[in-house]
This record gives structure tokens, C-alpha cells and sequence, in this order.
């Protein structure tokens, strides 16, 4: 399963790792594809729950702006 989101936040390297690091934390995701030209993060995986992708964006301090 893909699951694309629409996010806005900061536009470091450090903080694109840190949203990485953290959606890669929820169980079942396999790929993570930050682009942030186009506010766009791309999830890939099995049965992963799309409210902890929330969260993990969330606590990456990034903020969902359509899904």
C-alpha cells in the first residue's frame, strides 16, 4: 500500500531526516520519499495505520496540509 500526504514544515536537511526517522518508526512502513518542493511525503508499506503517520508527522513538527 502507497499512501501519499501534503505536508508544509521546515525545509532543513536535518529536520527532512528527522520526518523520515520518525514515519519510519511506524510499524509496517518500508520506504519513506520526502519532497518538499512540492510538500509532498510518500509512504509505502503493509498494513500501516494512517494515524500514526499523523502523529508521526506531527511529532517530526510538521503539519498536514491535505491528504
Amino acid at each position: 500500500m502507497t499512501k501519499n500526504y501534503s505536508i508544509s514544515g521546515p525545509s532543513t536537511e536535518a529536520a527532512v531526516d528527522s520526518l523520515v526517522d520518525e514515519v519510519q518508526l511506524v510499524r509496517g512502513i518500508h520506504t519513506v520519499d520526502v519532497d518538499l518542493e512540492n510538500g509532498r511525503l510518500t509512504v509505502s508499506g503493509e498494513d500501516f495505520s494512517g494515524e500514526e503517520i499523523l502523529q508521526a508527522i506531527a511529532t517530526a513538527g510538521y503539519t498536514l496540509t491535505n491528504e
